[in-house]
């Protein structure tokens, strides 16, 4: 059955358009997808369709309309976070400037992306440790961590080649960068008002690849040292 709508100029009873009808699906859609973001981050597939629908602001019944299931729900979630993620990391090569100025805005985006949207990597963090998560959601967000390892070696190697980023093996630089966003977000999921008042600067971070113009001149100076 068509819904109604007050005709603004007669008063009359018209049905709604088909294009009307799709848009407040749509948006229904996504205001159920957005309460079960932020239920999953917080209880990971403990959550039921009841806390979604309660968080949506919307019934039970309807969420079912939209969504057979808690685990259709979260499968959509993982995947909007996946593909959004690896869309934004393969464009940060092919931005304008130094391979330096480009790994610092991929080492920004992965850094900053966990002070603006923290529920999003709680989700993710959730999905990894609970045993129940099935073979095709771990590959998704396997994909779109490899995806960032690989283009932040890239730019690594071409940074260290315009000497803006610091020497050394370019795949421990790898590996203490994500050992970094790891901690973070493992420590947000455990004490995530501590970390929104002790955040730290993404300057921080970056230092770990920025060169010493002084060492790298004066070989002999005591505690030098290469990755």
């Amino acid at each position: 059955m068509n819904e109604l709508f007050i005709h603004p100029k007669e008063g009359g009873e018209l049905p709604r358009t088909e294009e009307a009808n799709q848009r407040i699906r749509e948006e229904q859609r996504a205001k159920i997808l957005d309460g079960a973001r932020k239920v999953f981050a917080r209880k990971g597939m403990a959550a039921t369709m009841a806390d979604v629908a309660a968080a949506a602001e919307v019934s039970q019944g309807l969420a079912y309309r939209y969504f057979a299931s808690k685990e259709a729900i979260f499968h959509v979630l993982v995947e909007q976070a996946v593909q959004s993620g690896i869309a934004g990391i393969q464009r940060v090569p092919k931005m304008q400037g130094t391979p330096g100025e480009r790994l610092g805005f991929l080492v920004s985006m992965a850094w900053e992306g966990r002070r603006e949207y923290p529920e999003i990597y709680q989700l993710l963090y959730q999905v990894l440790d609970d045993e129940t998560t099935s073979d095709d959601i771990r590959e998704l967000i396997g994909r779109q961590g490899q995806t960032y390892q690989d283009v932040l070696r890239q730019l690594i190697v071409e940074g260290q080649a315009t000497g803006e980023v610091a020497e050394g093996d370019p795949d421990k630089l790898v590996i203490v960068l994500l050992s970094c966003l790891d901690g973070l977000s493992r420590q947000a999921l455990r004490e995530p008002e501590w970390v929104k008042k002790h955040f730290p600067e993404t300057e921080i971070i970056l230092r770990i690849f920025k060169p010493s113009s002084e060492y790298r001149e004066r070989p002999d100076l005591p505690g030098r040292f290469s990755l």
